[in-house]
């Protein structure tokens, strides 16, 4: 069996990206590569009603692959309209009626973060306070301390110094989930976007209370706070897009 005739039965097999990696091997692998028949059968994977037609939608099968790949994968973002400098966020904590933790924290503050962890934490929280992800943290200094048994609920609201509107966050949610391997409680809220967008729903708000577990005292001991975006935003022009398609009142 010649090489030509083994690369025609193993083409068929590959996905998209392989048989695109094929093709920039020679100008010999490329040619036999780009038979619209392998692109058919890549497209057969993804979207096998199109190849129920006898003619592709497109003027060929891999002109389609290559259209959707590239709008999959291409994301680049306008720059924000907003920054953080015009950002102030009003984070206020209570541990059942009682309030302990009220702060109004400049937008760059949450830029610059956490950065030096405690001594004591656990490696999981070390990990990811170090780790390369995007993320907003606001060290607490001095610490505050809350019992296990006492329920906790937060408030997050942002405003902007330019034009002195505010919009919503989180609206007085529960921590209603601990997670002490990672020493984190979390709560969230659904985010309320502008009538602008009226398609976008069901992202939410993340906060979490970064602490220090005391076992002969029942409580944690709280020397950070975390607010993310993770459903939805994961770098700072992400998360300033999200904020910018808030309802601003």
């Amino acid at each position: 069996m010649s090489l030509e005739e083994v690369l025609k039965v193993v083409f068929p097999l590959l996905d998209g990206v392989d048989l695109a990696a094929c093709m920039m091997v020679c100008k010999h692998w490329r040619c036999i590569a780009k038979d619209d028949y392998f692109w058919k059968c890549v497209c057969a994977k993804r979207w096998p009603s199109v190849c129920k037609r006898p003619n592709p939608p497109t003027v060929s099968y891999y002109k389609l692959y290559q259209t959707f790949y590239k709008r999959q994968h291409q994301r680049t973002l306008l720059p924000p309209r907003l920054s953080f400098d015009e950002l102030e966020f009003f984070i206020d904590i209570w541990s059942e009626d009682k309030l302990i933790f009220s702060e109004v924290v400049p937008g760059p503050v949450l830029q610059r973060g956490i950065k030096i962890p405690p001594a004591g934490i656990c490696d999981m929280l070390k990990f990811h306070l170090e780790g390369p992800e995007y993320k907003m943290t606001l060290p607490v200094d001095p610490s505050f301390t809350v019992p296990w048994s006492q329920t906790m609920s937060v408030s997050v609201l942002v405003g902007r110094k330019d034009s002195n509107k505010v919009a919503c966050i989180i609206n007085k949610s529960l921590f209603d989930y601990i997670d002490r391997t990672a020493s984190r409680a979390l709560a969230f809220d659904y985010l309320v976007f502008s009538p602008n967008y009226p398609f976008i729903s069901g992202i939410r708000a993340w906060i979490s209370l970064l602490f220090l577990e005391d076992g002969n005292d029942g409580v944690m001991d709280v020397f950070g706070i975390e607010l993310d975006f993770c459903d939805a935003a994961n770098s700072r022009e992400e998360v300033l897009w999200l904020l910018d398609m808030l309802d601003w009142n």
